[in-house]
């Protein structure tokens, strides 16, 4: 399998010459789909069958963003924006025998969507915790603040999915709950000792598994004073691989986003030096996609394998 260690967003609701033609050179190990995507169901579908069309295989992969609530990419086909872990979280705690009907209703629905448009792979869950005097970038998009509830609730949401031939991103690993500024313009940092980032904001990425993992653009001052997760092969190699035991595929957070300090290309390569497998960009920009699409290398050995994993799953 020929493919490029990176994900790559697209402009618009349909795709360019431009974009066609540069798919089909430089074959990205994926595509990322947002709300500029998506016009409607028959227009989606169309989309995703035009890039799947460029490399002749009906499993390659197409993931979105559509956590519920303010994360919600399929508003115009389906208003999920009630629906947040927030929602899911508090009911659980609650009424925990109506949640588990209406958790599976909602995320067979939301599968049922993905499924009929052709998209296989979705960015949940969040498992970062919400915390008091926290940034608001997390807040309603997590189920809990307590790491128990939303490791059970993260398992979970990934076993309803894997049912329904959808695979899962955990994220932000190892945990971004905890910061107190927004990783799309500044650099978050926690001052947390190692030994309560271990009871709190590690467990639950300990508790759930996923085929992906999507990375934190957060600095942990106990572990690494100078690096963010995405760009720290101290946190990758010894949080995320060993402590947390994460064995499969881990994708970067989007290497556009403000929190990470050098130019696109370094933020690319310093995110795959660190351990990072794939690397995300979202914007769409075909000149930024170019000159990414120059240095960065073709998916390892490992990436290859768990993608293979990958597809049989989808099978």
């Amino acid at each position: 399998m020929y493919r490029k260690a990176v994900i790559f967003g697209i402009r618009s609701t349909k795709l360019s010459a431009d974009e066609k033609s540069f798919l089909k050179k430089q074959k990205p190990w994926g595509i990322i789909l947002f709300s500029r995507n998506i016009k409607n169901l028959k227009q989606l579908k169309f989309l995703v069958n035009d890039i799947k069309k460029i490399f002749r295989d009906n499993n390659y992969p197409i993931i979105i963003d559509q956590e519920g609530g303010r994360v919600s990419r399929l508003n115009k086909i389906i208003d999920f924006s009630l629906f947040s872990q927030e929602y899911f979280g508090a009911l659980y705690k609650n009424d925990k025998n109506n949640f588990f009907k209406i958790y599976k209703i909602y995320i067979d629905t939301v599968c049922y969507i993905l499924k009929n448009i052709g998209v296989n792979i979705n960015t949940v869950p969040v498992l970062d915790l919400r915390k008091k005097n926290s940034h608001n970038i997390i807040g309603d998009r997590s189920f809990s603040s307590d790491p128990t509830i939303v490791g059970k609730m993260g398992n979970l949401c990934v076993d309803l999915y894997n049912k329904n031939k959808i695979a899962t991103v955990v994220k932000h690993i190892p945990g971004h709950g905890g910061t107190k500024s927004d990783s799309h313009f500044f650099i978050p940092v926690v001052n947390d000792s190692k030994k309560k980032l271990i009871k709190y904001d590690f467990k639950p990425f300990k508790i759930c598994q996923s085929f992906f993992a999507m990375t934190a653009h957060v600095i942990y001052k106990s572990y690494d004073k100078k690096y963010v997760c995405t760009h720290s092969k101290i946190i990758i190699d010894e949080v995320i691989r060993k402590l947390i035991n994460f064995k499969g595929i881990i994708i970067s957070d989007d290497i556009s986003m403000g929190a990470l300090k050098f130019n696109l290309k370094t933020n690319a390569i310093r995110a795959l030096d660190a351990g990072c497998n794939l690397i995300l960009h979202c914007n769409g920009n075909i000149n930024e996609m170019s000159k990414l699409a120059k240095i960065i290398p073709t998916i390892n050995k490992f990436t290859q394998k768990k993608t293979e994993q990958f597809y049989k799953f989808l099978r």
